[in-house]
């Protein structure tokens, strides 16, 4: 059998209907209701998701790219040391051609000996190109994927950022929701006695967001169950300011 609580105050309505502590227990009921899903939504906005998501991708976009940069980096430092070794032989080489042909030079086994030289920096020459081809065949599809990585970046912050903008925007509006509701609740808590507000708040937390619901027929749509016909005739029979809980969930039950 549910609870009764003598309910005190000499504010009950007239006409049999409930005392108005009770009807003012469920405007703050239904306004309690209406911020819990105020806030829900809030946290729950499909564009808060989607952002989630598009932050982990680029994430994700940065682990992968992040080894291929590594080796990029790697090679394009290689290359970088390669071509500066054409450049310092292309450089000897000129030298040396400049002093065979320039006429500085009239020794036979000088001369020689700078032709050989000459003919081996040509080679070596020949050498570090090849590998500096090796080098940028490997370089080639690196850069490929750095590129479509980047363009997929840009356009991943594009998106991010628009969500952002659609977040924002969908959170000042569920404010001023919130805020409007937090205070029409807190006028509406300002009518109902301290200590059966207390009683409703511990319910409330306890039962799921619900302390206060209303008797529809002989159910109660807290926990939508029926009550014993007995029990139904009991409540109806109560003064309108007796405080009665449902026997099936606990809640305060507003006839």
């Amino acid at each position: 059998m549910g609870d009764e609580t003598p309910q005190t105050s000499s504010s009950a309505q007239r006409g049999g209907g409930p005392a108005l502590p009770l009807a003012t227990l469920l405007e703050v009921q239904d306004h309690d209701t209406a911020i819990d899903q105020l806030v829900h939504r809030r946290e729950t906005l499909p564009e808060r998701a989607e952002l989630r998501s598009i932050e982990s991708r680029l994430s994700a976009l940065d682990e992968r790219t992040k080894l291929v940069r590594i080796e990029r980096d790697e090679l394009g430092s290689r290359q970088s040391g390669l071509e500066q070794q054409i450049e310092s032989s292309k450089a000897r080489r000129g030298e040396l051609q400049k002093r065979m042909f320039g006429g500085q030079v009239t020794a036979p086994r000088e001369l020689q000996a700078m032709d050989d030289e000459v003919k081996h920096l040509a080679r070596h020459i020949s050498d570090l190109e090849d590998r500096e081809l090796e080098l940028m065949e490997v370089l080639e599809p690196l850069d490929a994927t750095l590129g479509n990585a980047e363009t997929e970046r840009v356009a991943l912050e594009e998106d991010a950022a628009r969500l952002r903008e659609q977040v924002a925007r969908s959170e000042v509006s569920l404010d001023s929701d919130l805020s409007a509701q937090r205070a029409e609740r807190e006028g509406a808590a300002a009518g109902v006695p301290a200590d059966l507000l207390g009683r409703y708040e511990q319910l409330r937390k306890r039962l799921g967001g619900t302390g206060a619901a209303r008797l529809v027929g002989s159910s109660c749509s807290g926990c939508h169950l029926t009550l014993p016909s007995m029990e139904v005739d009991r409540i109806r029979k109560a003064s309108p300011d007796t405080v009665i809980t449902c026997d099936q969930c606990g809640r305060i039950l507003v006839r």
